[in-house]
């Protein structure tokens, strides 16, 4: 892959099916011995936006590529399916850029330059061209970008080194290909003048400069920076420090030194060691602390001189960087410096003074130490220019107070630790830290209170440890309070701090404070964003999109409030979902100072920015439901008010309608719990049966009852008709999915009532259609097609054409069952017309699933698969697993009575476990039943026994045996 993509198993070229399957396996070897997730597999795929069906298609893909593999005798286990994506297995020998890497890693480790050099040749040996030059992906362009990089960067180290064994008469073609393709490369151009210097050719050595200088000016507007300019000025005066050194032929235990290099480095007489003591009890963080060993380590190539650990309050940034400090002491031999900014204080120490404090414990003290700020910071840089040290600067709050005490020094190191990104820190690493572990706050837990007193009341170690977020600061005070009080039990503290209300003033000891150190944070704040922060905590522990802070605070243009609740690690980003919407919460304990705050509120002004979020959100679902294929679960829109975001954003979170429902699941039922906790029973309504098209899509039961049943306790007790109307339909259509048939009645019978009430005549034709369904599957034909004519009746009275297609061919598959065949036909033809005038795709696939049992009862097996196919093809591409487990059990059906086993018993297969996976257990008991009868038709009685018993008892569940007996009639919308 580092060049034209190319694949060959015992010297046989493997041959791949078109670019889907070359960008298949260009994406796994990028990631060579790591899962490539299915996301990342479709992005690359698609550039743009993927199909419905890309998981499929990916899928097939994978198959044939493996196919393609197998048949060049790859083994079965070289790609593995993995949870969430696809792994390859390869050995560096195996692979172009395992090899690269690994050469790579063999050059570090080697101490002699030339055995480096040696090394670094045979990495660049794995290079054919640019990586992945024949593959065309947007998302592989980054990653060859990057390797392509990677193979730049070793050129140049490799050529730096043969130049500094004397090579230079070797590297002169090299340097001058390699910087005519990086004409703004520096270091290159550096290197190129020295070789051609050495080699007496010093005037060409002065064109290099001058096209440089002329490149720089001409196309950035920029200068070259001062050290390829002094070199220039060598050049000019022959220098005589530039001359070559003596050509090393072998293996050489030490690299040349540079001209003018001293012969020896300064020694300390007594080095700094101002490090804090370390945290006897520190647990975990293993991951971090490894991180920032690596960015400290002077021979890793990634190391960052500069690294900031930024965290909320109370998450423990102080104690992690102490204890990693600490270890990495002896990497740093001439000292530790250890300065507190206080930046959360109510006075943050000025940088002049910090200057002065550094100054003093380097041996500079009186008259000595200059007056102003830039004076001092290059004093202080000039003392740590020759030495290795480790600076530790604690609680830093901006930017300008952190930059002046930057050492420049290679040798040197700083850790920060920060509660605000510092981002205008150049080159600086930030790590983000979160709160502990389970595990690790459980460790730190039971550390101070004592193994013992924690195993006799586990549960409520845990409950504990779950009130205080398992943030540090708040373990340690809750520890220490049971420490200091031995007659406690612990199911003591944990009644004491169960109450939110009272939690914040039950976690402070001494000085210690969980309030005090969010309160640090939030004297920093502007008003805007305190305000922000305070609304954010009424909506609860939800992970939120950030759109929410415009209406919390009734403007559009929120970006930098919450940009600076993040920036302050008060809230945090933890994630991007799956339309890229960034994701923010509030840890549980900042959530309850953010209510305390809000609680000095008008309970107005909390109830109007609760309104306009929940507004928000009912029109977002409404705009998402009306994207989807159409239903008729979607009620008329009530009273409720709708808040419309700004058009760009709406047209951004709606492009994916399916995708944003996903992402907002659980924040929608949270906005119907809001919505019932506010009284606001017209938007609990609105909002819990808005998304009701999506549950029925997507076959979310649970979500689907959950804010159901919420809302209507609501709805009833404001004796809202309307709203408990619908949510009491919504139920009832869900007691039919789940084959629970006296409630359904019950419940759309109660629904009916409440639409007849209250004039709701399109209400009524839902209930009532949705009572015929009942009525059909339990039997009762004849009053199934009478709710049929008076739920149309009404229909056609309101003028609902989507409903009266529906019922057109609800009609049919009575006429049909009732044995009325060139009546069902008329009555299907009719509501397939109906369907194709509404341009409703999934109504047309329904109707056709549907018309395919006439053409069988016709004896016209061919026409009816004909329209199942059609159908399974809209269902697959609107991804609608439900309707299309509906129809494979319709094809295999069909099949079956062409006693096409070989056919039959995949789709219906297929087919139950779907049902099984949604709790259908009425088709998935059909399908059994009928893979049990073509068993036995085929002389597989054993076979054909277990399936007939799944069959009976999935029936004997719903009461429904004497369906074993006769052919069960659809259940199917």
């Amino acid at each position: 892959m580092l060049g034209p993509l190319h694949a060959q198993i015992t010297g046989r070229e493997v041959r791949l099916a078109g670019p889907r399957q070359a960008k298949m396996l260009a994406a796994l070897l990028v990631d060579a011995n790591n899962l490539v997730a299915m996301e990342r597999l479709v992005a690359v795929m698609w550039d743009g936006k993927a199909p419905a069906t890309a998981v499929r298609q990916v899928q097939d893909a994978l198959s044939g590529l493996r196919r393609n593999l197998a048949a060049c005798g790859a083994p079965g286990s070289l790609i593995s399916t993995r949870r969430g994506g696809y792994q390859i297995h390869l050995a560096p020998d195996q692979l172009d850029l395992l090899e690269f890497d690994h050469e790579r890693h063999l050059a570090e480790r080697h101490t002699a330059p030339f055995e480096t050099a040696v090394a670094l040749r045979r990495a660049l040996t794995c290079w054919r061209g640019n990586a992945l030059v024949d593959i065309s992906s947007r998302v592989l362009e980054v990653d060859a970008a990057r390797l392509n990089e990677k193979r730049a960067a070793t050129h140049k180290l490799c050529l730096s080194i043969e130049l500094d064994l004397g090579h230079h008469r070797e590297v002169i073609e090299e340097l001058t290909a390699l910087l005519r393709e990086h004409p703004y490369d520096e270091q290159v151009a550096e290197h190129l003048m020295v070789a051609l210097y050495r080699c007496g050719r010093q005037g060409e050595a002065l064109q290099v400069y001058e096209r440089l200088r002329r490149t720089l000016a001409g196309e950035l507007g920029v200068d070259p920076t001062p050290p390829i300019q002094a070199l220039h000025l060598r050049i000019l005066a022959a220098d005589p420090a530039l001359a070559a050194p003596v050509p090393a032929s072998g293996p050489s235990d030490t690299r040349p030194a540079s001209p003018g290099t001293a012969a020896t480095e300064p020694v300390m007489a007594m080095p700094v060691r101002q490090l804090p003591l370390d945290v006897p009890d520190f647990v975990g963080r293993a991951d971090v602390l490894a991180e920032v060993a690596r960015l400290l380590d002077g021979t890793a190539p990634n190391r960052a001189p500069v690294a900031v650990i930024v965290g909320g309050p109370g998450v423990g940034k102080s104690s992690l960087v102490t204890h990693a400090a600490r270890l990495a002491s002896a990497t740093f031999p001439d000292g530790q410096l250890y300065l507190d900014l206080a930046g959360t204080s109510d006075e943050p120490r000025d940088p002049a003074q910090m200057l002065a404090e550094a100054l003093r414990a380097l041996s500079i003290a009186g008259s000595a130490i200059p007056n102003g700020l830039s004076e001092r910071a290059a004093l202080y840089r000039s003392l740590l220019a020759d030495r290795r040290m480790l600076v530790v600067l604690d609680d830093a709050g901006h930017a300008d107070q952190v930059l002046p005490l930057l050492p420049g020094a290679d040798g040197c190191a700083v850790l920060i630790t920060s509660r605000a990104l510092l981002t205008q820190l150049p080159g600086a690493r930030h790590i983000d830290l979160d709160v502990l572990t389970p595990a690790e706050a459980r460790e730190l837990f039971t550390g101070i209170v004592g193994r013992r007193r924690v195993e006799q009341e586990p549960a409520e170690a845990d409950a504990i440890l779950d009130c205080c977020g398992n943030l540090p600061l708040a373990i340690r005070i809750a520890g220490a309070k049971l420490t200091g009080r031995p007659a406690w039990s612990l199911a003591v503290l944990r009644e004491r701090i169960e109450d939110e209300s009272r939690r914040l003033a039950e976690l402070r000891i001494g000085d210690l404070s969980v309030r005090a150190s969010v309160e640090l944070s939030l004297r920093l704040l502007p008003a805007d964003a305190v305000r922000a922060l305070s609304l954010l905590g009424l909506l609860g522990p939800y992970t939120l999109p950030g759109w929410v802070v415009g209406p919390l605070l009734d403007r559009f243009d929120a970006e930098e409030v919450l940009d600076t609740l993040v920036d302050a690690s008060l809230v945090r980003l933890t994630a991007t979902d799956t339309i890229g919407q960034p994701r923010y919460r509030l840890h549980d304990l900042i959530r309850t100072c953010a209510v305390e705050i809000a609680a000095q509120l008008p309970v107005a002004d909390k109830r109007d920015a609760i309104v306009r979020v929940l507004s928000a959100w009912l029109d977002l679902a409404g705009r998402g439901t009306d994207r989807l294929p159409a239903g008729l679960l979607a009620a008329a829109p009530g009273s409720a008010p709708r808040l419309s975001l700004p058009d760009t954003v709406v047209d951004r979170l709606m492009a994916d309608p399916v995708g944003w429902f996903d992402a907002e699941r659980d924040t929608l039922l949270g906005a119907v719990k809001l919505a019932v906790d506010w009284g606001l029973d017209e938007l609990a309504w609105e909002l819990a049966a808005g998304p009701a098209t999506y549950y029925d899509h997507r076959c979310l039961y649970q979500d689907w009852e959950h804010g159901h049943r919420l809302a209507l306790e609501a709805a009833e007790a404001a004796g809202n008709m309307r709203g408990a109307s619908v949510l009491l339909r919504g139920l009832g259509q869900l007691h039919i999915y789940r084959d629970e048939f006296d409630a359904a009645t019950r419940t759309l019978q109660s629904s009916l009532g409440l639409c007849q009430d209250g004039q709701d005549k399109r209400g009524a034709a839902l209930s009532m259609a949705m009572l015929s369904t009942v009525s059909r599957v339990q039997g009762r034909y004849d009053e199934a097609a009478d709710r049929i004519e008076q739920a149309l009746a009404l229909a056609v009275g309101e003028g609902d054409r989507h409903l009266e297609a529906h019922l057109f061919c609800s009609m049919a598959v009575m006429r049909l069952m009732q044995g009325e065949l060139d009546e069902a036909e008329s009555w299907f033809s009719e509501a397939l017309r109906q369907a194709r005038a509404l341009d409703d795709g999934h109504r047309v696939a329904v109707v056709l699933r549907r018309f395919s049992r006439l053409h069988d009862r016709r004896g016209d097996p061919d026409e009816a698969l004909r329209c199942l196919w059609q159908a399974l093809a809209t269902f697959e591409e609107l991804a609608d697993e439900r309707c299309a487990a509906y129809t494979l059990l319709e094809v295999g059906r069909v099949y079956a009575g062409r006693h096409d086993r070989d056919r039959a018993s995949p789709a219906l297969e297929r087919a139950a476990d779907v049902f099984h996976r949604h709790g259908d257990r009425h088709d998935e008991a059909a399908c059994w039943q009928l893979i049990g009868d073509l068993d036995a038709a085929a002389g597989f009685h054993d076979l054909a026994r277990r399936h007939r018993e799944r069959a009976q008892r999935l029936w004997q569940t719903i009461g429904d045996m004497h369906l074993t007996r006769t052919a069960p009639p659809p259940s199917s919308p």
